[in-house]
């Protein structure tokens, strides 16, 4: 089955009564999540922020630790100067908004991927049901296996924002320097929750070191999509669907082999024994 017959599977699957019940659970959570902090810290932060602007124009006195960074003491200076006057008060907030519209953005892929971690193996178990019920599966994943790849690929992704930060003010250049560290994680969440469910520790490596890059395509055309602001969070299931068949039938070849395999076998010993009599 060619790559357009499994996109053409998995988006009838995703369709499916049972697969858009479970859809709403990451669109709802994830929802509710994003409107608390958003509204939450951002207003928080304006408020702290004209709280320093108003000290200001009244005349009060703003102090800054002497021991900060110059780039502390400079931005602060420019949240005074900004909040002062009504104009760029205005300009101040709408950019701090914007700031937190891409954070957000960026927030809300991540937990996102770590609510449809839990929901991935009723996915799988639909699909086994529906399209490969005579394959036997043998999960490697545990949840000490799941919370630690969820740590580590967090933390590398937070070190390469902080490692990429000199390109953030290069144009074109900072598009790809903000977005590679969240694919990382993206790729790494994604493919360890699914590859986990359906496959053996043994299946995988011998599945992903043959075909790693097709993999890695199919998590970017879905990450690629997951860059429309908050479309995420209505198709995440999608992600798990679209892999999973992936996976599966790779993993229906092996099986096959597998099943040749013995087959011949039990043929030859069946041969060997006639000949013996």
């Amino acid at each position: 089955m060619n790559e357009i017959e499994i996109l053409k599977r998995s988006i009838r699957d995703f369709f499916s009564s049972s697969m858009l019940k479970i859809a709403l659970v990451p669109l709802i959570v994830t929802m509710i999540i994003l409107y608390a902090l958003f509204f939450g810290f951002a207003s928080f932060g304006i408020d702290a922020l004209k709280t320093v602007a108003e000290t200001s124009q009244n005349g009060g006195e703003v102090i800054i630790d002497e021991n900060a960074p110059f780039y502390f003491v400079w931005l602060t200076y420019l949240i005074v100067f900004l909040f002062k006057y009504s104009i760029t008060s205005w300009l101040a907030g709408f950019l701090l908004y914007t700031v937190g519209v891409v954070f957000i953005f960026h927030l809300s892929v991540i937990l996102t991927l770590i609510i449809i971690g839990f929901l991935t193996p009723f996915v799988v178990n639909y699909l086994k049901k529906t399209h490969y019920n005579s394959l036997n599966l043998n999960p490697y994943g545990t949840i000490l296996g799941a919370f630690w790849v969820l740590t580590k690929s967090l933390l590398i992704m937070i070190l390469l924002y902080i490692l990429l930060v000199p390109l953030y003010f290069i144009p074109l250049v900072n598009l790809i320097a903000l977005y590679l560290p969240l694919y990382y994680f993206f790729h790494k969440l994604l493919n360890y929750d699914v590859s986990s469910t359906i496959l053996s520790n043994e299946e995988y490596k011998i599945i992903y070191s043959k075909n790693s890059n097709s993999f890695r395509i199919r998590t970017f055309f879905l990450y690629f999509i997951s860059t429309v602001p908050f479309f995420t969070l209505f198709i995440a299931i999608f992600y798990v669907i679209y892999l999973s068949h992936a996976y599966f039938m790779e993993l229906e070849k092996i099986q096959k082999v597998e099943i040749n395999t013995n087959e011949k076998d039990n043929n030859l010993r069946q041969i060997d024994y006639k000949e013996s009599l």
